[in-house]
């Protein structure tokens, strides 16, 4: 606007400077900092206590008996010798032996019945054992314990 223009509608005159004047823009910048700052410290220990318990385990016996069956029978030619068998409980076990006669035969002499049995037995036996534990205890800056002072 001109000084002739705004003296005809009734305005002050506005200078050429004032249009065109700026205005500044101001912006804050924050910024965050960490630092460490000690208050309490912890001590930790481990303490190792002795325990007696009673330890349950089942112990098994097995017990055999032995007992000799004679058989006596002699063996064909190119008859295969008797293998160990089990019968249920009981291992056969053939024992041979070979005679001397005007031949030479394989008799079987006689088989041994071995005869398991297991019997089961709870005992209780005591013993030792360690197990260890850790303490922890807060101390001041100073080594202080805070554990003792809070009571």
């Amino acid at each position: 606007m001109t000084r002739d223009a705004a003296s005809k509608i009734g305005a002050s005159p506005v200078s050429a400077e004032a249009e065109l004047s700026t205005i500044p823009i101001i912006e804050e910048d924050a910024r965050v900092e960490k630092r460490s700052v000690e208050r309490d410290r912890v001590r930790v220990t481990t303490r190792t206590d002795i325990v007696e318990e009673n330890l349950h385990a089942a112990l098994r016996t097995d017990a055999v008996d032995v007992r000799r069956v004679p058989v006596n029978r002699t063996l064909e030619p190119g008859e295969a010798a008797p293998m160990v068998r089990t019968e249920g409980r009981t291992t056969i076990l053939p024992v041979l032996e070979e005679i001397v006669v005007v031949e030479k035969r394989l008799v079987l002499k006689e088989e041994l019945h071995i005869t398991r049995d297991s019997t089961v037995e709870d005992v209780e036996v005591p013993i030792t054992l360690k197990k260890q534990r850790a303490v922890v205890e807060r101390t001041g800056s100073d080594g202080r314990s805070l554990d003792d002072a809070e009571g």
